[in-house]
């Protein structure tokens, strides 16, 4: 999971599911050094939510607390959960594999069938995470290749991101004059069905090109 926001809106997820009983008690460790600082932040800054969330979040329960719930900074803490016994939720970065602590646990975990490797955000092209997510049966982590024989498992709803739907809703509704619209940000793929969706729609569009320089 990314460190910041994402891996404390999967502690609230997890934290909802252990209250309502949807999970049995589950020991749940964040490994990583900027998520453990992102995630005090949360927890002593209520003052930044509002009533509702506030509530929710700090009166009922501590979901960046919880029985359970392991904060780990240390280099030592990390290597020990190497030797856990029995079923346990390791939340750590990088969310895209690229490099972090994540690169240990793939390392160490990849190989297991009784591993669930779960994907929580989205992961660019020629990323290690993006190789894992599309079903690659061979990775290769730190330098050595290894077999994926773990279960590989994705939530996209966590997602900040508008969808192709939601980006089409977005530009039904915006008024005045469209005169022209530049695709900037996203995969070429999508940029393309988003393109023709667009134009199907009557825009004059252009999808943004490396070093393309557009005078307004």
């Amino acid at each position: 999971a990314f460190a910041v926001e994402r891996t404390q809106q999967v502690l609230y997820v997890l934290n909802e599911l252990f209250v309502s009983g949807k999970l049995p008690a589950i020991p749940v460790y964040v490994d990583s050094p900027l998520a453990v600082n992102a995630t005090e932040i949360y927890r002593l800054h209520p003052d930044a939510f509002n009533e509702e969330v506030y509530e929710t979040l700090f009166e009922k329960q501590n979901p960046f607390g919880f029985d359970d719930l392991t904060l780990i900074r240390s280099v030592k803490g990390s290597k020990s959960l190497n030797d856990i016994e029995g079923t346990a939720i390791i939340i750590s970065a990088s969310g895209m594999c690229e490099a972090g602590r994540i690169l240990h646990h793939l390392r160490n975990n990849i190989e297991d069938p009784k591993t669930t490797v779960l994907f929580v955000g989205y992961c660019a092209e020629r990323t290690l995470g993006r190789r894992i997510r599309d079903g690659a049966k061979e990775v290769n982590i730190l330098g050595d290749r290894f077999q994926v024989n773990a279960h590989i498992d994705t939530i996209d709803s966590f997602s900040g991101h508008a969808d192709h739907s939601e980006l089409m809703d977005y530009y039904r509704r915006i008024t005045g004059s469209k005169t022209h619209t530049w695709l900037v940000h996203g995969e070429a793929e999508s940029a393309e069905y988003l393109d023709a969706a667009l134009k199907g729609e009557g825009a004059k569009v252009d999808i943004g090109e490396l070093g393309k320089e557009v005078s307004f």
